[in-house]
């Protein structure tokens, strides 16, 4: 089939590699979001997407909107047969969805209906799912309501974050994705209706939200910490100065502190919660680079007492 993918971060390139490896589908090209600042300087950099597009010689679309009239007939002049869709991050238009003869179907890293949105893995490990997966599904005008052509599942590490768990999914849900449209380019793959029960919505984890509550449990806390890593950053304060926080590691048979109390000891530094402390990874202190939680707490000299906001 002619295919014009739409997909903007890493997340996206185990899915864009296949297809353009496929023998059986053809990429025309590739459609992204506006190159964007990015790093320390802030200097205009495109998207992953479209980097791995340029690298193979497929021609990349960048439009501000979807349904700009300008993005619509060049996508029309493709005359694409289906155009998969990995993190795209903007939303389409039924103009745009009604342009390829089988549609734009999604690569979604949850087992839909679960998890609609925009941050389905890191809801599944702030809410502690045990199993997770990836979906592939015919896009409609509906937030990820969609019918599902297929479904993989993964396990949901104790250690895992998001970071970690989206990348085994993006593996996975590579494979899944072409196997969905080989499916449907032979006909012998139909997409039934989601279920109406078990739907759950997983709106953007931002900054705030990531800011963790030393007054919750221990369980609570390792969640959100892994769930914001790598992004936005699970963050305390800390004498007035906000600090970053890698993965902690629940420590249950730790002697009890009152929460947010730190207790820096020679190898390990803990921090106490609502039911038992948990012991720090990596911090990143404000404007200064990652280190171990030992390494911060003898340079930031705390002392016994001292806890964080």
């Amino acid at each position: 089939m002619r295919l014009v993918f739409a997909g903007t971060p890493e997340t996206a390139l185990p899915s864009l590699r296949a297809l353009i490896d496929s023998p059986r589908h053809d990429v025309v090209a590739v459609v992204t979001r506006p190159d964007a600042q990015s790093g320390r300087g802030r200097k205009v950099h495109p998207s992953p997407v479209a980097e791995l597009a340029e690298e193979a010689g497929i021609p990349v679309l960048r439009p501000a909107k979807a349904g700009d009239p300008e993005f619509l007939k060049q996508l029309a002049d493709l005359e694409p047969d289906c155009c998969p869709v990995v993190a795209y991050g903007a939303l389409l238009p039924q103009s745009a969805l009604d342009v390829p003869r089988h549609g734009w179907i999604n690569l979604h890293f949850s087992i839909l209906p679960a998890w609609r949105g925009a941050a389905p893995v890191q809801h599944a490990i702030l809410h502690g799912d045990e199993i997770t997966g990836a979906s592939t599904f015919q896009i409609v005008k509906e937030l990820d309501a969609g019918p599902v052509y297929g479904v993989v599942t993964e396990e949901v590490r104790s250690d895992d974050t998001s970071g970690t768990l989206l990348d085994r999914l993006a593996q996975s849900g590579a494979g899944l994705l072409a196997a969905t449209l080989d499916g449907v380019e032979d006909g012998a793959l139909e997409a039934r209706p989601q279920p109406s029960d078990g739907v759950s919505v997983a709106p953007k984890i931002n900054v705030a939200d990531a800011e963790v509550d030393w007054s919750a449990p221990a369980m609570r806390v390792d969640r959100l910490v892994r769930a914001c890593t790598p992004n936005p950053g699970a963050w305390t304060t800390f004498r007035g100065q906000r600090l970053k926080l890698g993965p902690v590691t629940p420590a249950p048979s730790a002697e009890g502190l009152a929460p947010g109390v730190i207790a820096a000891g020679k190898h390990s530094v803990l921090v106490g919660t609502a039911t038992h402390p948990v012991e720090l990874g990596e911090v990143q202190p404000q404007g200064k680079r990652v280190m171990s939680a030992g390494e911060w707490a003898r340079g930031a000299r705390v002392e016994s007492g001292d806890r964080f906001a």
